[in-house]
């Protein structure tokens, strides 16, 4: 499997597991536990997750997940905009740690900016790191000039979680070119998009099904193939994380490349960092 370094020299695989909306549905948790601890068992070490996702709950059945696992797993958390203030940030670390079970964060993002400045935000987040409450921090959805306005902490920052599959290519433009010139890799959220327009793409369905493929493992495949990008699709199922886990073994040709670039065109100019 392909992998991807972080900034203090830590590899990671580059296919990772997320867990946006896991913990909603109470009838759902034992195959959501289920399917991650087999993509921790298959190599996909980093579980992301946030305290926002199903309002802590998503934290439990990673937590659930990890147990007696946790030296094979790199887990991710993202504190909320309003939680990510000198003394809010704690507070919201702390919660994270006893949902997860565990004593320490391997990586810990702010989820989106909000109104507390970027500066006090990571003044908090560099005094859990001495704490050792987080072994590194990170962002979310933050562009260049976010990037740029973190100044000499940009050094720092492990990692920044975006929006990019091959509907959402706009960080392909700027962001992913200036963060590859920093050795700052990113994380790709939702790679396979959402509601389900970009998998019932014909032409895409075409295309892959010429390689044996799902529209879904080219999709995967093609933000696998982007150097410098860990992707964290979900998998709420086992039999779906082994698809997604086939994928990681798949290498666009430069005809495939060409022809899902024809199908979903490049961005030829700077456009606004996407989100959802």
């Amino acid at each position: 499997m392909r992998q991807v370094t972080l900034p203090d020299g830590t590899v990671l695989p580059a296919l990772g597991q997320g867990t946006w909306r896991m913990g909603e549905d109470p009838a759902r948790r034992r195959q959501e536990v289920a399917s991650l601890r087999e993509g921790i068992e298959r190599g996909l070490s980093v579980l992301d997750t946030a305290e926002m996702y199903a309002e802590g709950e998503s934290e439990r059945v990673v937590g659930e997940a990890i147990a007696g696992l946790r030296e094979r797993a790199f887990v991710v958390s993202k504190v909320l905009p309003h939680n990510a203030s000198r003394r809010g940030l704690p507070l919201a670390c702390e919660g994270s740690l006893a949902r997860l079970g565990v004593e320490r964060l391997d990586l810990y993002l702010l989820h989106w900016r909000g109104g507390v400045p970027l500066e006090e935000t990571v003044e908090a987040l560099e005094r859990l790191v001495e704490q050792g409450k987080v072994a590194r921090w990170g962002v979310s959805n933050l562009d260049v000039a976010d990037l740029e306005e973190l100044g000499p902490a940009l050094a720092r920052c492990a990692t920044d979680q975006v929006l990019l599959n091959l509907e959402h290519r706009g960080a392909g433009f700027d962001l992913l070119p200036f963060c590859r010139a920093r050795g700052l890799p990113l994380i790709a959220y939702s790679p396979l998009g959402q509601g389900g327009r970009l998998l019932a793409n014909r032409r895409l369905a075409a295309l892959a099904a010429g390689r044996g493929l799902s529209a879904a493992q080219m999709a995967l495949a093609w933000v696998l193939g982007q150097e410098g990008v860990l992707a964290i699709p979900k998998a709420a199922t086992p039999a779906h994380l082994r698809a997604n886990a086939a994928a990681a073994a798949v290498t666009l040709t430069a005809e495939e490349r060409a022809a899902l670039d024809a199908i979903f065109p490049p961005p030829t100019r700077k456009r606004p960092l996407a989100m959802i």
